[in-house]
């Protein structure tokens, strides 16, 4: 059992080092390549204009739930016109990174993966190698370097509608007053809890896209099974690890930064 647990352990361990050096060869393949920005604009427009409604939705719903949850917790002590200190820190801090990177992972990151095992099982990026071209730069570069552009304003997008959703619930429906809400808001935020959270939102976003491309990319080394049964279960596996690595990271970073 033991000896079937180090190698489990040491597999997870070879497979992130495998990760990395690929969305490391993305990357640097992608400044080597020609007519970059019409590649990145297509890239940013999978990741950020199309995840931006579900985002938007999402963040707009989380808030509306923890102004009514918190609501009714801090009347209890009494403590009802801390609502928007509370709202505003949870999102910021930690649900709007973790949820805008599940969003995304589950809108873009299988559609990536899904779309990546289906070129190599047709053989397109062996066509892309016989060509010179390489596949890493011209298919993942892109999106792995839009993703550090449009990450960071998803989860400020997030933030903000979850903010407004707790003013919905708490004001409107409620009876706190608005003006102490918002002057709770602005006087709790600092530019640290900003920045952390910005800081989990492009390694949550760096992470995720690297593991959804990775399981693509290498469908026909990782799944067990070939043709469309292989790229579905790549894709399974993309979500179900991104999330995990998700938040296994929160807590690591939240460890650094608290």
């Amino acid at each position: 059992m033991i000896r079937t647990l180090g190698c489990s352990a040491l597999s997870v361990v070879f497979e992130l080092g495998e990760i990395t050096v690929f969305g490391l060869g993305a990357v640097r393949g992608f400044f080597l390549q020609k007519r970059r920005l019409s590649k990145l604009i297509v890239a940013i427009h999978e990741i950020g204009v199309r995840c931006f409604p579900i985002v938007a939705t999402v963040g707009l719903f989380t808030g509306l739930v923890m102004g009514l949850q918190l609501y009714y917790t801090l009347v209890k002590f009494g403590a009802e016109s801390a609502l928007g200190t509370a709202v505003a820190l949870s999102l910021i801090r930690e649900l709007g990174p973790v949820l805008t990177a599940l969003m995304v992972v589950g809108q873009a990151g299988s559609a990536m993966s899904s779309e990546l095992g289906f070129q190599r099982n047709d053989e397109q990026i062996d066509a892309l190698q016989t060509m010179s071209i390489d596949p890493l730069g011209y298919l993942v570069g892109p999106r792995l370097v839009a993703t550090l552009i449009c990450f960071p304003m998803l989860t400020a997008v997030f933030d903000l509608v979850g903010i407004f959703g707790g003013y919905l619930t708490g004001s409107l429906l409620l009876n706190v007053d608005a003006g102490v809400y918002w002057n709770r808001v602005f006087e709790s935020v600092t530019w640290a809890d900003v920045q952390g959270g910005f800081i989990k939102s492009l390694v949550f976003g760096l992470l995720t896209i690297s593991i959804c491309a990775y399981r693509g990319f290498n469908t026909h080394r990782k799944a067990s099974s070939p043709g469309v049964r292989g790229v579905s279960e790549s894709a399974t596996r993309a979500v179900v690890w991104s999330s995990v690595s998700v938040l296994a990271a929160d807590y690591l970073i939240t460890s650094f930064l608290l």
